[in-house]
């Protein structure tokens, strides 16, 4: 028996030049080029069908370039917030989510990587997640780019992980082992009402960098080392719902919480559809209280 191969576009991501197409398609999505940019920003509406009536401005002509284009903000009514202990933070699909299986996170059938690999190798704070609940969330092209908070949570740090670039769609997750482990990414950790949590912003091929709220882009530099700030000097306090950051060319955002805190709620599958607001879980000691 001869082992199975991994499909074309698979190899293809090993072999391709992953950074230095990153760097190019994000000077590329930053440029003012006109017309181009605006031709660009058609064509990408007509593939993706993304629905523009929930822009905060429709007009093609008033972006200046790609990304202010793929971040744009939607209309104030155009995502409710639900009245629950936790909210979806983005527009994407699920790509898996449940308990952590000691420090394991399930990623697609065969593979699972720990939560220490996905912080960047904290185990203090990988630790502080055994045995709780994790959910991945996929942004398609045509997705809402911002990301939000799933509850109201006070910053203690955030760490930039260096990393690969691969693709982060279903097909590569099947086949690319401790894929959102091996990616660059942005490790978001917080305090709230019910214990830490952390969200992970992951990069892919050709996201031309992430950026949050109170500190703006964060890659571009990628010095290749583990870079850390910490906050618990200050007041940055985000209320659920609120804006956290934003990807420039989409991604997955991951989030960890702790043993004994919530439930997801009973309509949430795998490769569900969910929309930033929505509500996400329950607290469990609420559910027990009742």
């Amino acid at each position: 028996m001869f082992p199975l191969l991994p499909p074309l576009p698979i190899t293809q991501q090993y072999l391709l030049p992953k950074k230095l197409l990153t760097v190019l398609a994000g000077k590329f999505a930053s440029a003012r080029l006109g017309g181009l940019t605006h031709w660009t920003i058609r064509r990408f509406i007509a593939k993706y069908k993304v629905n523009m009536a929930e822009a905060a401005d429709p007009r093609v002509e008033s972006y200046a370039s790609f990304n202010e284009f793929f971040t744009r903000p939607l209309r104030p009514d155009a995502r409710p917030i639900a009245a629950a202990p936790f909210i979806c933070p983005v527009d994407a699909a699920i790509s898996q989510f449940g308990p952590i299986e000691h420090d394991q996170l399930f990623q697609a059938k065969g593979h699972s990587y720990s939560t220490r690999a996905l912080v960047g190798g904290d185990q203090a704070l990988a630790h502080g997640f055994d045995h709780g609940h994790f959910a991945t969330l996929y942004l398609a092209p045509k997705d809402y780019h911002r990301i939000h908070m799933p509850c109201e949570g006070r910053l203690k740090r955030m760490i930039h992980v260096p990393g690969d670039l691969f693709s982060v769609n279903p097909l590569t997750a099947r086949h690319v082992p401790s894929l959102f482990a091996r990616n660059e990414r942005v490790v978001c950790e917080f305090d709230c009402a019910h214990g830490p949590m952390v969200m992970v912003l992951v990069g892919a091929t050709i996201v031309g960098s992430m950026a949050t709220v109170w500190h703006g882009v964060v890659n571009p530099p990628r010095p290749g080392r583990v870079r850390e700030w910490r906050y618990d000097d200050q007041q940055v306090v985000l209320r659920k719902g609120e804006e956290m950051g934003r990807f420039l060319l989409g991604s997955t955002v991951i989030m960890l919480f702790p043993a004994n805190v919530l439930t997801f709620t009973p309509d949430w599958s795998a490769t569900r559809p969910v929309r930033l607001g929505e509500a996400m879980a329950t607290v469990i000691e609420t559910e027990a209280a009742m």
